[in-house]
């Protein structure tokens, strides 16, 4: 089996901010994952990446906010997208006046 794309989409928040998700399946995991997926999820406000989860190999499922980079627990694709748009939720919120 090849690795398959399974989404590619850019969304539109704002005309200085947009979400990039990117998820494969592969047909083994990634060195550092549990799971069978490839994914990254980047926010982008003004040119910065402000909010990034990914599964580089080597260094597993983690996500990076506010430059603090952190372990994430990951369970399916579902959670997975829903718990990035909590967190773009989330730095919208504590940076509304920035």
């Amino acid at each position: 089996m090849k690795a398959t794309q399974l989404l590619r989409r850019r969304i539109i928040y704002s005309a200085e901010a947009f979400a990039e998700l990117v998820l494969w399946q592969m047909p083994k995991p990634v060195v550092g994952s549990t799971h069978d997926f490839k994914y990254r999820l980047v926010y982008v406000v003004r040119g910065a990446c402000v909010l990034r989860y990914d599964n580089e190999v080597g260094k597993g499922d983690h996500r990076h906010m506010g430059g603090k980079e952190s372990t994430y627990e990951f369970t399916t694709l579902e959670q997975l997208v829903a718990d990035f748009q909590r967190d773009i939720a989330r730095w919208n919120r504590e940076n509304r006046d920035s």
